[in-house]
């Protein structure tokens, strides 16, 4: 070793000036058994290295191992093969391993490697009872102390290799399991066994069944036994004894029950007690059947059964009727008979009284006679009892009434209650309503209250009531009950006579119109918007409300009306909106277009002569201004002299204007102080006498227009006239 040191130490110096080249050739892994294992077999993985180099000395490096890329070991070493032990595989052990070797800066890894590990150890099954009685409870625990949970644990109760319980849970956290099960009361001895499965991934590994040691079950209670007295056959009227009886554990101190059952009738008990006994009078037919005994404690129950034999000595009697249903006065015989017609003693009763101790009975019945019979035989000491018999006897119906429970009338469409009822007659009572002769409603009644039918009459309509039960006479029919229906005023409908459209002064004719709603009804007209209306009045008649009256234009508007009678209090149906238009007659047209005629006429005749009189001053105006002022003077006052007098004045002769003679107007002076312009001069001219012209006599109007001479010292006037001018 020493040597070896001194080696490495010579050649350490030798080594730092020159570099190592080396490369990692190959790496792989072996495994010893090999790669599938036994579960608790030893199993040896190696990690084998092949490293080249240029050094004489072998490098060292770095080994890991890995499972399912988790770091199990890691190590350095000089060694070209390094190894990892697992002991005793289990099933966590199995999965893929690979090693990897870094040296220096470089580093090579194998692939992976599946480990498989095949079974699972078999289980410890241990029980906290060797010997245990009926009713308790074992303790079994199950555990796989190699393996790591979760385990999944099947755990079974075996007896005779029967399985008669079985149990499975899954443990997440343990890897161990305690389940606990009954003792019953047939178990004996028993063994119990278990088997752990464990998955890894979607692998499933099972363990062998491992069994238990064995437990002993002690009875707490025997099984109940019977005995029967008289033992053989039995045969009615012998007397008849069973008796049940059981063995105890000293032990078993709990409480108990023993119960005789005949089949879901329990006939005898006893508590706290070996035997429990069951003893009729006497063995009769009815006691023949199946028995069973049994004993309970709180968690054991423990059953025996027997069947009991009884020989007829008799059979059942049978009580004969002439009917069952009879009426007043009539005749019942009653008569009780055996199969066989054997000699026995004869009894009959009615409510558990004996009437009769005969075999026949008869008597004329009443009601009162009603009831259940029955009849009694009697041979040796063995009595038998028929089936009861139900006896009625019917009192006839007496004649139904009819009413209904209405404290007010009848409304169309709302229900209606009616009752029918006789007084006297034996129930049940059958009633049918009957509506026009056709019957539609059947009641029964159990008493004699009256039978309630409820109706929904939609006119006014006819009832009677039939009543019937099962005396011989059969039904009787009530008196008719005439029930009076409102029929309500649904719809209404107001209309008007030819068109809406109506001339002013002609008969506007409103027609409000209902349904077939009963009588009387109320109509009410209104205007649109209006509250009360301005016409009402109540007719006997559906056919509606007429009313008239002269169209105006204040009658223009919409229309409505309402109709209602007794069954529409408060609420009244309301009639469609008619809407009515008022127009003017013709001659009215005529005489306004006329008016307006007239008015357009005088309108522009007023503007025309308007027009005439503001061109005519117009033109007046320039001669006004030309005219001498003296001169107007003299005319002012010649007007104001003489306003009535018409002259010809003639001042020369003029061959240009030829013979018309014209005459000025006189002027009307003004005032000085009102210093007005006279624009144009009205004058008179009067119409020459022309013999060869027809006669016109009159006053034309000659505007003339004055003109002052540009010198200003000579004026020269020009009358310009026309004896057409206007």
């Amino acid at each position: 070793m020493y040597l070896a040191l001194l080696g490495m130490l010579w050649f350490c110096p030798r080594l730092k000036g020159q570099e190592n080249s080396f490369t990692i050739n190959k790496i792989e892994m072996k495994a010893e058994p090999g790669w599938e294992v036994e579960n608790g077999k030893n199993l040896t993985l190696k990690c084998l290295v092949d490293i080249i180099t240029t050094s004489k000395l072998w490098s060292q490096h770095q080994l890991l191992f890995y499972k399912d890329d988790i770091l199990l070991k890691n190590v350095t070493s000089w060694d070209k093969e390094e190894t990892f032990f697992i002991q005793a595989a289990r099933i966590y052990d199995r999965g893929n391993y690979k090693c990897k070797v870094i040296l220096n800066n470089k580093e090579k890894t194998t692939s992976d490697y599946s480990v498989s590990v095949k079974g699972v150890p078999s289980p410890r099954v241990t029980v906290d009872k060797m010997e245990v009685m009926e009713g308790s409870m074992v303790t079994v625990e199950c555990s796989v102390p190699e393996e790591k949970p979760p385990i999944y644990f099947i755990v079974e109760k075996l007896e005779m290799d029967i399985c008669k319980q079985r149990k499975e849970k899954m443990i997440l956290y343990k890897n161990f399991v305690t389940l606990e099960f009954p003792i019953e009361e047939k178990d004996r001895v028993l063994i119990f066994q278990c088997q752990a499965k464990i998955s890894f991934g979607n692998f499933l590994e099972a363990s062998e069944f491992t069994k238990s040691d064995l437990v002993t079950v002690r009875e707490t209670f025997s099984t109940p036994s019977f005995q029967i007295i008289p033992e053989g056959e039995i045969t009615e009227g012998d007397p008849l004894k069973l008796k049940c009886t059981i063995q105890v554990t000293h032990m078993f101190l709990e409480d108990r029950e023993l119960i005789i059952q005949k089949d879901r009738e329990i006939v005898a008990y006893a508590k706290h007690d070996t035997e429990v006994t069951y003893s009729p009078p006497l063995a009769k037919v009815e006691h023949m059947g199946n028995y069973t005994c049994k004993v309970e404690s709180s968690k054991i129950s423990k059953v025996n059964s027997i069947f009991i034999n009884i020989t007829e000595l008799f059979s059942k009697p049978e009580l004969l009727t002439s009917s069952s249903h009879l009426d007043e006065g009539g005749k019942l015989d009653l008569s009780c008979q055996i199969a066989g017609s054997p000699l026995a003693n004869f009894t009959i009763q009615k409510e558990n009284i004996t009437i009769t101790n005969s075999q026949n009975f008869t008597k004329r019945v009443w009601v009162q006679d009603s009831g259940v019979y029955r009849c009694l035989a009697a041979i040796r000491n063995v009595i038998k009892e028929s089936d009861p018999v139900q006896i009625s006897v019917f009192e006839i119906v007496s004649k139904p009434r009819i009413y209904h429970g209405s404290k007010s009338e009848v409304i169309q469409g709302r229900s209606l209650n009616l009752y029918c009822q006789s007084i006297n007659g034996t129930p049940p009572i059958i009633y049918n309503l009957c509506k026009m002769n056709i019957c539609m409603i059947t009641k029964k009644m159990y008493s004699n209250e009256p039978a309630l039918f409820t109706v929904n009459p939609s006119a006014t309509t006819e009832y009677t009531c039939v009543a019937k039960n099962h005396h011989s006479k059969g039904s009787v029919t009530s008196d008719v009950l005439n029930v009076e229906v409102i029929v309500p005023v649904v719809r209404v409908n107001l209309s008007i006579l030819f068109h809406t459209e109506v001339e002013t002064g002609k008969e506007i004719m409103l027609f409000c119109k209902t349904d077939e709603a009963s009588w009387p009804i109320h109509y009410k007209l209104y205007r649109h918007n209006a509250v009360v209306p301005f016409f009402e009045k109540t007719l006997n008649d559906t056919q509606g409300l007429f009313h008239t009256f002269q169209a105006s234009k204040d009658d223009e508007g919409q229309y409505y009306c309402t109709a209602s009678n007794r069954a529409n209090v408060p609420n009244s149906p309301k009639s469609n909106i008619l809407t009515i238009k008022v127009t003017l007659a013709p001659w009215m047209k005529g005489l306004i277009a006329m008016v307006i005629i007239g008015a357009i006429i005088i309108a522009l005749v007023l503007m025309a002569r308007w027009y005439f009189l503001k061109k005519a001053k117009a033109k007046q105006m320039p001669v006004e201004m030309s005219r001498p002022e003296p001169l107007l003077n003299s005319n002012t006052e010649k007007m104001q002299s003489d306003s009535n007098m018409e002259a010809n004045s003639h001042s020369g002769y003029n061959d240009d204007i030829g013979n018309h003679t014209m005459k000025p107007t006189t002027e009307h002076k003004e005032p000085d102080h009102l210093n007005m312009d006279v624009e144009y001069t009205e004058v008179e001219v009067l119409t020459p006498d022309l013999p060869r012209a027809p006669e016109r006599r009159g006053t034309e109007t000659v505007y003339s227009e004055i003109r002052k001479s540009d010198s200003g010292e000579s004026r020269r006037s020009r009358i310009e006239g026309s004896l057409d001018a206007t």
